[in-house]
């Protein structure tokens, strides 16, 4: 079709994209791409929104969305690369609870908006149960592993497929209180159907802690944790099986041979 038969319209439209030829072509012509914000970088040409006139070539214009036409082309998004993860670290402390850190560095950074780099920093809870001299320690402080009492009927259900069928008797099981002094605040947002458990775990609650075999050792016929030989004002720590970021500390208040808990509040150690 030629401009004399294109109409009016059609032939604005060509001599608009002739004269934004000639009065520059955006980012690609005037050879612009800057960081960040920066309304000084700019060009005239056409943007996104089809409209000639002053349009930008800064990173901040893929928000605000008055980029240049040739944006993307002239300024391709490069995403952030990180490296691989370093080894973990040892432990930040030794005989009580603490964390290993583990890091990873920064092989390309991210440019023209491309995908912003990842955490470069993890930590991870750990426990060591030697001082630097060498002394054994923190067996006190081995964390209480639990899970909801319901998985209980699992397991007697399937006691009779496993080794330990002949230890699943209940007659050396006990229950223990205990009051829930802290706790994170993964254990409340867990949603996870097979998880939702941990949401009935709640500061200052007594809860009930059953330990039964296999959960319980064969020599001293206790479970991990259970705070066997601790008074009420030593914090013991507990830790949800399933979700290792829902842990916290509680104190014992007693050991009973039947729990009285409500069944929200019974759990089971593993």
């Amino acid at each position: 079709m030629d401009a004399a038969r294109a109409g009016p319209g059609l032939v604005g439209l060509v001599a608009l994209l002739a004269l934004g030829q000639r009065a520059g072509a955006g980012c690609a012509e005037d050879g612009r791409c800057c960081p960040g914000r920066d309304p000084s970088c700019a060009s005239t040409g056409w943007s996104l929104t089809r409209a000639y006139g002053t349009c930008f070539c800064d990173e901040a214009c893929r928000r605000t969305g008055d980029c240049c036409l040739d944006y993307a082309q002239a300024c391709p998004a490069l995403p952030c690369i990180v490296g691989e993860w370093s080894h973990w670290s040892g432990c930040a402390g030794q005989c009580k609870p603490n964390f290993r850190m583990r890091t990873r560095i920064i092989q390309q950074e991210p440019k023209n908006g491309g995908e912003p780099c990842p955490p470069l920093e993890e930590k991870a809870g750990c426990l060591e149960y030697a001082t630097y001299e060498g002394q054994n320690c923190g067996d006190e402080h081995v964390p209480a592993f639990i899970t909801t009492f319901e998985y209980n009927k699992g397991r007697t259900k399937q006691a009779a497929n496993l080794r330990w069928a002949s230890e699943t008797d209940d007659s050396g099981s006990y229950c223990v209180e205990f009051r829930t002094e802290s706790l994170s605040p993964h254990c409340s947002v867990e949603n996870r159907p097979y998880a939702r458990w941990m949401q009935y775990l709640r500061e200052g609650y007594t809860v009930c802690v059953t330990c039964q075999p296999p959960a319980m050792h064969s020599g001293s016929s206790h479970c991990s944790g259970d705070g066997v030989d601790a008074d009420g004002n030593k914090l013991l720590h507990w830790q949800a099986v399933g979700n290792p970021l829902c842990h916290g500390t509680w104190k014992k208040v007693q050991q009973v041979e039947e729990c009285s808990c409500p069944l929200v509040h019974s759990f089971i150690f593993t």
